[in-house]
């Protein structure tokens, strides 16, 4: 059982910097795969950017790829996820979440993830 927690969410304005956090907890991730989705208000979740543990290989989503940069600690268990020239449409909830081996090369669907966070807030104004 992986126990994962966010925080780092909040307010910023359009143009502006935000870095979230995802400390894991309970077991090592050593092995697996961490990921950030997003939920907006009325919509599904949706990939954002995902990091393998092992060897720090990194995956982005075509709207946050050139702005956003997930890293991890490996000595914290701690993923971070580095937000910069945030957007209006960067509003949601955002999650990290796991995924354990066996997966493929680049698991981007919220179903290929098992263990996911309580999720934290982040609100762009224009």
């Amino acid at each position: 059982q992986v126990h994962l927690l966010e925080s780092g969410g909040g307010l910023a304005q359009a143009g502006g910097s935000l870095r979230l956090s995802c400390a894991a907890s309970g077991r090592t991730v050593a092995r697996s795969v961490l990921g950030w989705f997003r939920q907006a208000p009325g919509k599904e979740h949706e990939f954002v950017a995902a990091i393998t543990w092992s060897h720090g290989g990194t995956d982005y989503a075509d709207a946050v790829k050139d702005r956003f940069t997930i890293s991890r600690d490996t000595f914290m268990n701690t993923m971070y996820l580095q937000m910069n020239s945030l957007k209006p449409e960067d509003t949601a909830v955002y999650f990290c979440a796991v995924r354990d081996p066996p997966y493929r090369i680049s698991p981007k669907e919220k179903d290929e993830y098992e263990y996911w966070g309580q999720g934290t807030q982040v609100i762009v104004s224009s």
